[in-house]
C-alpha cells in the first residue's frame, strides 16, 4: 500500500507541476471527442447530481460533450473496475466518493487498488449529512432521539444506499459512539419513498438528496454531521454537539485512469477549478446544500488517503460487514 500511495501521489505532483507549465500537443487538441464520466451511483443521487453539474459545465468549456455513465451495483466497484480497464487517455473519467475511501477496508478483494489504479485529478463537492427521521417518530433532538433509540433496542430502522455508502458508514460512526442499536437497511436505488412512507425511520442522508423533502416538512431533521452547522439548514444544530468528536463528511471528485497523461490531467484539473469559482455553479451547489472543494491532484491525492485511513478505523471499529 506505500508504494501504491507514493504512485498516487507522484502522479498527481507531476499533474500538479504541469499546472504552470506551457501545454503540450496532447493537451491542447484534448478533447476531441464526448468524454465520460463514469458514477457508480443512480441517477437522482448527490453524486449524481454533482457529476452532471460538472459535466455540463466541462462540454460548456471544452466544447466536447462530457457524458455521465451510471454504472451501479457492487458498492460503486464495477465503476470503479470499468474505468481502471479504460485506456489512460483522458476519455474515460471516475467520480470518486467517500464510499470509494471506505471500500478499500470493507471489501477485502477488489481486483484494482484505487490508490494505485486511479490518478487524482481535482475535488468537486463537498457537503454534509444530515440526520433525519420519519415526522412520526416522537423526537425532535439528537439528546431525545438516543434515549428513544436506547429505549427500543433493535426496533428503529434506518436506511443507506448500501454497504459502505456515505450514509451507512455515518450511521454506523453514530451508533459506535452512542451505544444505541439501529437496524440497517440497505437500498440498491433511492430510499426516500420508504423513508417518508414510515417503511424505515431514520437516515444519514447528504443534504442535496433530502433537502426538498426536509423544506417540504415530509422529513424532520435533527442534525448535520459536520463540524459546523449548515447555511441549508438554519438552525440544525451538528451532531458534535451532543456527540463530541462526530464528523461524517461526504465529498466527491474525478479520478483518472493511471497513466493518464499528466497534461490532460493539469487541463482537466484547471478547467474543473474554473467552474467550482463560477458564481452559477457556487450557487447551484448552494441551493443543494453543498459547497465547491477546488483542490489540485496533489491534495485530493492526499485527502484520499486520509480518507481511506479514517474510514479503516470506523469499519473495523464498527465491524460492518457484507451481507
Amino acid at each position: 500500500m506505500k508504494v501504491a500511495r507514493r504512485q498516487f501521489l507522484q502522479s498527481a505532483a507531476g499533474a500538479a507541476a504541469l499546472l504552470a507549465a506551457p501545454r503540450g500537443a496532447a493537451a491542447q487538441a484534448y478533447p476531441e471527442r464526448p468524454v465520460r464520466l463514469i458514477t457508480g451511483f443512480p441517477p437522482g443521487t448527490a453524486t449524481d447530481t454533482d457529476a452532471r453539474l460538472i459535466a455540463q459545465s466541462l462540454s460548456e468549456r471544452l466544447g466536447q460533450q462530457f457524458i455521465v455513465d451510471n454504472r451501479t451495483g457492487a458498492g460503486t466497484n464495477i465503476a470503479v473496475e470499468s474505468v481502471v480497464r479504460s485506456p489512460p487517455d483522458g476519455y474515460t473519467l471516475l467520480m470518486i466518493t467517500v464510499t470509494n475511501a471506505v471500500n478499500v477496508t470493507l471489501y477485502q478483494n477488489l481486483n484494482f487498488d484505487i490508490v494505485r489504479d486511479i490518478a487524482p485529478v481535482a475535488g468537486t463537492m463537498r457537503t454534509v449529512n444530515v440526520l433525519v427521521v420519519n415526522p412520526a417518530l416522537p423526537v425532535h433532538t439528537i439528546p431525545e432521539f438516543i434515549a428513544y433509540a436506547k429505549a427500543h433496542p433493535g426496533k428503529i430502522n434506518y436506511a443507506s444506499g448500501g454497504h459502505g455508502s456515505a450514509p451507512n458508514m455515518a450511521a454506523e460512526l453514530f451508533k459506535l459512539m452512542t451505544g444505541v442499536d439501529l437496524v440497517h437497511v440497505p437500498y440498491r436505488s433511492s430510499f426516500a419513498s420508504d423513508l417518508i412512507g414510515g417503511q424505515v425511520q431514520v437516515a444519514f442522508t447528504p443534504i442535496p438528496l433530502s433537502i426538498a423533502f426536509i423544506r417540504d416538512g415530509k422529513l424532520r431533521p435533527l442534525a448535520v454531521t459536520g463540524t459546523k452547522p449548515s447555511d441549508a439548514l438554519p438552525g440544525i444544530p451538528t451532531v458534535a454537539q451532543f456527540v463530541p468528536g462526530y464528523e461524517a463528511d461526504v465529498w466527491h471528485g474525478v479520478g483518472a485512469p493511471k497513466n493518464t497523461p499528466a497534461d490532460i490531467i493539469a487541463k482537466l484539473n484547471k478547467e474543473i477549478g474554473a467552474a467550482l469559482a463560477d458564481p452559477r455553479m457556487i450557487a447551484k451547489f448552494a441551493n443543494l446544500g453543498a459547497e465547491p472543494m477546488p483542490m489540485s491532484p496533489g491534495e485530493f491525492g492526499q485527502f484520499v488517503i486520509a480518507e481511506i485511513d479514517k474510514w479503516a478505523k470506523v469499519v473495523r471499529f464498527a465491524g460492518v460487514k457484507l451481507e
